[in-house]
C-alpha cells in the first residue's frame, strides 16, 4: 500500500520527524522562513495531512481547496491559526501539543520576571558599552522579590507552575484572575482569586498565561497599565495580542510600570525600529519559552503522533476538536 502523503511546514526535532518520515510520504519544508500562503496551498495539494506551525493559516477557504486533508497537527499549544469550527464541519481532525512545555515556559516566565526586575539585560548592555567604571551605590537598582505579590492572569497549567515557583522559592503572595476557580492553587499555594481590577492594583509582578480569545485580546491596554503599581513588572509568555503593544510602550516610557519581560509580541517579530525595542526597561525574547531539548522533543513526538493517528482515523493524543466524530464524518 502507498504511504499517506503529508506536508511538514518546517523542520522539527528528529524525535517527531523520524516517525513521520517512516510512516508517510513526507514533503518537509526546509527553509528557515515559513512557506508563503500560495506555496503552502501548492505543496498541500493532494496531501492527507499536515504538520503545521502557528504561522500557517488554515481557514475555511484553504480547507475547501484541500479535499483530501484529514488532519492538521499543530506543533504548538495554541491553534489560533486554524479555524477549528470550519475543520470540524469538514471532518478534519485538529491536534496540538500541550503539557510537555509547561515547565519550560514557566521557567522562561520567571527568567524574564527576575531579569526585568533586577535590570540584568540593561546592566549587561552597560558593561558592553564601556560605561562601567566603578561600583555605583545608586546604579541599576531593581525590585525585590521576597514576600511580594505575584499576580497570575490565567491560572492554568503554566500559570500554576509559575505561582508554585514564586510561592515556594520567594515566599510570594499569590493572586490570580481566571474565569474558572483553581481550587488546587488556592489549597496548596494560598492563592486568592480576584477580579481583574484587583489583579492590576495589587500585583508587584503580573505574569500572563491565558489563551487568546475575544475576551483577552487587547485586555492589557493603557487603562490597565495605569492601574498597576509604578514598581510593577509585567511578563507575557502567552500571546502577543493580549497586550496593546503601543500602550505597553507608552506605559514603560512614562514610568507607569517599572519594567516588562516579553517572549511574545504583536506583531511577531516586531519591526527593528519599533519604539518598544529602544526602551531600556523591557526585555524581548524571540518566542523561546519552549526552547529546551525536552520540551521541543516532546512537542515533536506529540505532533507526529497526532498526525499519524489522524491519518488512521483514530483518536489523537491531544485533540482540539474531538467532537468532529459526532458533528461531521471524519474524512477518509
Amino acid at each position: 500500500m502507498s504511504k499517506p502523503k503529508v506536508f511538514v511546514t518546517r523542520l522539527i526535532p528528529e524525535a517527531g520527524l523520524e516517525k513521520v518520515r517512516a510512516a508517510c510520504d513526507a514533503d518537509v519544508w526546509a527553509e528557515s522562513m515559513p512557506p508563503p500562503p500560495d506555496v503552502l496551498l501548492k505543496r498541500l495539494a493532494g496531501c492527507d495531512g499536515v504538520l503545521s506551525l502557528l504561522t500557517d493559516r488554515f481557514d475555511a477557504a484553504v480547507m475547501d481547496a484541500l479535499p483530501q486533508l484529514r488532519v492538521i497537527s499543530n506543533y504548538a499549544v495554541g491553534f489560533n491559526n486554524i479555524d477549528v469550527a470550519a475543520a470540524t464541519e469538514r471532518g478534519i481532525c485538529v491536534g496540538n501539543t500541550p503539557g510537555v512545555l509547561t515547565e519550560a515556559t514557566a521557567d522562561m516566565a520567571f527568567c524574564l520576571l527576575i531579569a526585568a526586575a533586577r535590570r540584568v539585560v540593561e546592566g549587561h548592555r552597560y558593561t558592553l558599552s564601556g560605561e562601567w567604571k566603578t561600583w555605583e551605590p545608586l546604579g541599576h537598582i531593581g525590585q525585590d522579590l521576597g514576600g511580594k505579590t505575584i499576580g497570575i492572569f490565567g491560572m492554568g497549567r503554566i500559570g500554576s507552575v509559575v505561582a508554585q515557583r514564586c510561592r515556594g522559592g520567594w515566599g510570594m503572595n499569590v493572586i490570580y484572575h481566571d474565569t474558572r476557580r483553581n481550587e488546587e492553587a488556592e489549597r496548596d499555594l494560598g492563592a486568592r482569586r480576584v477580579d481583574f481590577e484587583t489583579l492590576l492594583r495589587e500585583s508587584d509582578f503580573l505574569s500572563v498565561h491565558t489563551d487568546l480569545n475575544d475576551s483577552t485580546r487587547g485586555v492589557f491596554d493603557l487603562a490597565a497599565f495605569r492601574k498597576m503599581k509604578r514598581t510593577a513588572v509585567f511578563v507575557n509568555t502567552a500571546r502577543g495580542p493580549v497586550v496593546k503593544q503601543r500602550d505597553l510602550c507608552e506605559a514603560l516610557r512614562d514610568g507607569l510600570i517599572f519594567a516588562a519581560g516579553l517572549d511574545v509580541t504583536d506583531p511577531e517579530p516586531p519591526s527593528i525600529d519599533d519604539p518598544l525595542l529602544s526602551l531600556p526597561n523591557v526585555i524581548v525574547a524571540p518566542h523561546i519559552a519552549s526552547g529546551t531539548t525536552a520540551a521541543r522533543n516532546g512537542m515533536a513526538e506529540i505532533a507526529a503522533d497526532n498526525l499519524l493517528l489522524g491519518l488512521e482515523r483514530k483518536p489523537l493524543r491531544c485533540w482540539v476538536n474531538p467532537d468532529v466524530i459526532t458533528r461531521a464524518p471524519m474524512r477518509s
